[in-house]
């Protein structure tokens, strides 16, 4: 995989891990901070776009249409993960989604858009979703194990995997087939979500201002890094496969469990660290 492929997705893991750091608590005010994260980062990346190659393409069915689908799927993918939050274990459903996820992504990568990784390199794609995975069930707690029957937290995990899967290809298939510029993709998606979070805080715009009055900065960094984050990603797949991108960007999830273990005190440091380490060895073979 070119290097420069390597370095972008690693920077978009990154600028994620950061607005998860930065944005930890104010995100779990639920779907009014989800308005305001779009609105912030449509306003705040708006004005890019003329200075990154405009829309990128005159065909403008095709951009409406990359844009529309896309703003959707990705409402979709934060209500089951949402839901997914309210039935059971966070840990457990942030795992399951983080581990599934780039999984089918690699999948259907290859059965959809015809690409062929070479054998270290899917070796490496499984190293990157094993410590990803081993990092997401450090915090299980010890009751997850006594549930009888299907967890309900790997259900939501599973499909919010399928999500991430689904905008993952659609977003790799939009750019590429249509030349978008991945900046103006992004603001163009998260515009089209307003409208869906709007209806989801009707009856609670008192909360949404509170929540804007107090939260302003933590909004605003949220609008900078995590448009910033999935641009990264866009650009990363115009120039190489999304099997391999796909799994790179979930390191993501290494560096926040990091700085929950060497900052916030967090349990089993070692255990961090060596998930960690998987990690790195399968980006060492990604870059083969």
């Amino acid at each position: 995989m070119p290097v420069i492929a390597i370095v972008l997705a690693l920077s978009a893991a990154v600028a994620h891990a950061a607005w998860n750091v930065v944005a930890h608590n104010v995100s779990r005010a639920g779907v009014p901070f989800l308005w305001w994260g779009a609105l912030a980062s449509t306003v705040v990346w708006i004005g890019v776009v003329p200075f990154t190659g405009g829309l990128g393409t005159d065909d403008l069915a095709g951009f409406a249409l990359g844009v529309a689908v896309s703003s959707v799927l990705h409402v979709l993918y934060m209500s089951v993960l949402q839901r997914g939050y309210q039935a059971g274990d966070l840990s457990t459903v942030y795992a399951t989604a983080r581990g599934s996820g780039p999984f089918l992504s690699v999948i259907i990568a290859m059965l959809l858009l015809g690409e062929r990784p070479s054998a270290v390199a899917l070796v490496g794609v499984a190293l990157v979703i094993a410590g990803v995975v081993a990092v997401g069930i450090v915090g299980r707690t010890a009751s997850a194990g006594t549930r009888r029957g299907l967890d309900p937290a790997v259900l939501f995990g599973l499909l919010t995997g399928v999500m991430i899967a689904t905008y993952t290809i659609w977003d790799a298939h939009a750019v590429r087939e249509w030349g978008l510029s991945p900046v103006a993709f992004m603001v163009g998606t998260t515009l089209a979500q307003l409208p869906f979070y709007s209806v989801g805080v009707r009856g609670r715009w008192g909360a949404v201002r509170d929540l804007g009055r107090r939260e302003w900065r933590r909004i605003l960094a949220f609008g900078i890094l995590s448009p910033l984050s999935y641009i990264l990603v866009l650009q990363a797949i115009t120039i190489a496969p999304v099997a391999l991108i796909a799994p790179l960007r979930e390191v993501s999830v290494v560096l926040v469990s990091l700085f929950g273990a060497f900052v916030l005190r967090e349990s089993r440091p070692a255990w961090r660290v060596a998930a960690s380490v998987v990690v790195v060895a399968g980006i060492v073979l990604l870059a083969f």
